[in-house]
């Protein structure tokens, strides 16, 4: 890493942390409010970023992304653009974080950004986390992802992973129009922290089959079936989770009776109660799920996930439901660590 890009480091984690923060509380509702009191938290990045040169460096290129961020959102915003533009403005945030993460391994600052805020003063932990990745077996991957691409697979690795000890499974499915290899992004500092292996799929169509042929469900189980060949994944422990229409894909493709995910977590996802009367009985029985919407979600109405929760309990499944209160229709990253110990304190 050149020297001078080092002072790009500390505004350019600040800047990161607060687009994670409009990610996860973008509301229509109080986004104009939330934007102008979180002021101009990229003027610092901008003035570390002015002379420097290094343009392949990935703390640039990182600090590059998220400046275009910002720009997108503050363009949409004065045009007086929908809310669909402010999510293609933060469509930079997961670009930003990919570009940056190869820097975790040997600077301090990156290394703990990449971890949960929990563990950032527990020096062996940070230690661990600060192995470098060892090529095609640890740290990201993309097999046939890039971005534009349909059906492939981002995938996370733990940097202390060892075959010695198998490590639980997240396959993380994103919204609809979305894609694995940024989705990734909502779950690595997580899988990191705590070591799981994450994989990041992207649905085969424009979003996941939610009717008609399903194409998704068998290359689930082929990504599956490649993951599990490469790197020892523990079968007991196998979490299906999503958000929006990943999330209603959890229901169509994990209540089937061949699903080998032995968890379910969807999350700002709809449903229908038919999905639980016609649900495989033996695979709903006794079924874990956890599910988590947001009381303020507009795309789909709370009571939606309401009733999913009442019709998967009376099916016979071990339901969950947590409801937050200031979430919108956005990823919430916070259940990420309860739900990797839901699935550690409860093999199946």
């Amino acid at each position: 890493m050149m020297r001078e890009t080092a002072t790009i480091l500390p505004p350019l984690s600040r800047a990161l942390t607060v687009l994670e923060f409009v990610g996860r509380h973008l509301d229509p509702m109080t986004f104009d409010q939330m934007f102008a009191a979180m002021g101009t938290p990229d003027d610092a990045l901008r003035e570390a970023l002015h002379g420097v040169d290094g343009e392949d460096e990935p703390a640039v290129i990182s600090a590059r992304l998220a400046l275009s961020a910002f720009d997108a959102m503050r363009t949409a915003l004065a045009n007086g653009d929908d809310l669909y533009a402010i999510y293609g403005a933060l469509r930079f945030l997961p670009r930003a974080l990919e570009a940056l993460y190869p820097l975790a391994s040997n600077d301090p600052l990156v290394n703990r950004f990449y971890l949960d805020p929990s563990l950032r003063g527990d020096a062996d932990i940070v230690a661990s986390a600060a192995q470098p990745p060892r090529a095609g077996e640890t740290g990201v991957m993309h097999f046939d992802n890039e971005r534009g691409s349909r059906g492939g697979y981002s995938l996370y690795v733990p940097e202390s992973y060892s075959r010695e000890r198998p490590l639980p499974l997240v396959m993380a499915l994103h919204g609809g129009s979305g894609h694995g290899r940024a989705f990734l992004w909502s779950w690595l500092r997580d899988a990191r922290s705590f070591e799981a292996i994450v994989v990041a799929p992207t649905a085969t169509g424009r979003t996941w089959a939610l009717m008609g042929n399903d194409a998704d469900t068998p290359n689930l189980h082929r990504i599956l079936d490649d993951v599990s060949a490469r790197w020892r994944i523990d079968p007991t422990r196998l979490l299906l989770t999503g958000m929006s229409d990943g999330g209603t894909f959890c229901y169509v493709s994990g209540l089937e009776g061949a699903s080998r995910f032995t968890h379910l977590a969807p999350a700002s996802a709809t449903f229908h109660p038919m999905m639980a009367t016609m649900a495989d009985a033996e695979r709903i029985n006794g079924l874990p799920i956890r599910i988590t919407h947001g009381a303020r979600d507009w795309m789909f109405p709370v009571e939606v996930a309401r009733r999913a929760a009442e019709s998967l309990a009376a099916a016979g499944a071990d339901v969950g439901y947590r409801e937050i209160d200031d979430l919108s229709h956005c990823y919430p990253r916070e259940i990420n660590v309860a739900l990797l110990q839901w699935v550690r304190d409860n093999p199946q």
